[in-house]
């Protein structure tokens, strides 16, 4: 039995390793399994993300869908109507999602250029992205190389964007 180490002790120490010298926080670390959201109208928001993501349509009823993406990620649009106010407090203030090779980045841009959604293209630190927004006005940004090849090392001023 190994014996309790508090917060900081675990910090100073070096991280395990498990099978195959992969790090165990690198196999039993918090990865975003799905996303939840509110939009105003339902089929141009499916529209939107199947093509700018390359999601899937895994199961619909008249108010919501699911969308699925190859590696499991998944997107749940709750159409609210056009009648619904438009809350821009707590709740998604925006999405960014990883683009797995820079030809696909490319692809976002455009398919956000053509459906006039597109914001402009931004780099920092190593990587780039492409910003948009949806049919609901939520902004949308593809990045690519992603933050497991890239990690993030600050926080970027389109955080605090309004």
């Amino acid at each position: 039995m190994e014996p309790e180490t508090t917060p900081a002790d675990s910090a100073a120490q070096p991280r395990r390793r498990g099978p195959d010298d992969v790090h165990e926080a690198d196999v039993h670390s918090m990865r975003l399994a799905s996303v939840v959201l509110n939009v105003f109208h339902l089929d141009e928001a499916v529209g939107f993300y199947r093509q700018l993501l390359d999601l899937e349509v895994s199961a619909a009823t008249d108010t919501a869908a699911l969308l699925v993406g190859a590696d499991g990620s998944q997107l749940f649009l709750r159409s609210l109507g056009s009648q619904a106010a438009h809350v821009s407090g707590v709740g998604i203030h925006s999405m960014f999602w990883t683009a797995p090779s820079q030809a696909e980045l490319q692809r976002c841009e455009q398919v956000l250029k053509d459906r006039h959604a597109y914001i402009g293209t931004h780099e920092t630190d190593g990587f780039v992205w492409v910003e948009g927004r949806d049919p609901s006005g939520v902004t949308v940004a593809v990045s690519h190389p992603g933050p497991d090849q890239v990690p993030r090392s600050r926080i970027i001023a389109r955080v605090y964007a309004l």
